[in-house]
């Protein structure tokens, strides 16, 4: 469903460029979910901005469902890949009501009967139809991140690239969303691509993952592995003494 080949990132130029991202490689199956582990800086969510189109120097290919993808995204794109990201409250417009956030995005993705497609998005993501028109302020850190999934959902995507989604949450709120998360997956036949910093999380989450050293993937691995404590490079092992 997704492959990155040789992609690079940077920022700047001569002098001041600093490359964020370096000759990353790795393909993510259909209906997998696969994680992006590694100290904060490494690399990880820059990877994610690059599938989606919000950093422009890069070069490399992307492949989303066969299909190498255009610095410059198509509407097509965003209808089978979207984006959760880490912070719900900046990620909300502040002065638009839960009702206008997810009307407006299927509005632009050419849906029709709007009303009853918002309705079922709060549904999905266990939000009663009360909280259609209130506004980000008016709802919990947990309850904005469900609207921010929802809104996610509303093109009916095949991919979600999940930055960090539980990171400012309350950790009583985290087990909720991932458990959403992982019902969403299973139940719509998503493909995930997670970033995080919790091995914990990705290690419930995914099946596979890559750990990012100094903006560089140094080891592929599958869960199993890091339960198991087997991982071969020396900061990957460094990763999981820190996590015990």
């Amino acid at each position: 469903m997704l492959k990155i080949e040789n992609l690079n990132v940077w920022f700047g130029s001569g002098r001041d460029r600093v490359n964020a991202v370096q000759n990353a490689n790795f393909a993510v199956k259909s209906g997998a979910s696969f994680g992006l582990v590694g100290e904060s800086g490494s690399g990880k969510s820059t990877i994610l901005r690059a599938i989606m189109g919000l950093t422009k120097n890069w070069s490399g290919k992307v492949y989303v469902d066969g299909t190498q993808t255009s610095i410059k995204k198509h509407n097509s794109f965003y209808k089978t890949v979207q984006m959760v990201f880490q912070d719900p409250y900046a990620s909300l417009h502040p002065r638009h009501s839960v009702d206008q956030v997810l009307g407006e995005t299927l509005y632009l993705h050419g849906f029709q009967d709007i009303d009853a497609r918002v309705v079922h998005l709060l549904d999905d993501v266990g939000l009663e139809a009360k909280f259609r028109f209130r506004y980000p302020h008016q709802l919990s850190g947990g309850q904005r991140q469900r609207v921010a999934i929802a809104r996610a959902l509303a093109p009916e995507p095949k991919v979600l690239l999940l930055d960090e989604p539980t990171s400012a949450l309350d950790v009583s709120v985290q087990a909720e969303i991932l458990n959403l998360l992982s019902d969403l997956r299973s139940r719509n036949s998503l493909t995930y691509i997670m970033v995080s910093h919790d091995l914990a999380v990705v290690s419930h989450m995914c099946e596979s993952l890559a750990v990012m050293k100094d903006s560089e993937i140094v080891e592929i691995m599958d869960v199993s592995t890091l339960r198991n404590s087997k991982a071969c490079h020396p900061y990957s092992q460094q990763l999981l003494l820190a996590s015990i």
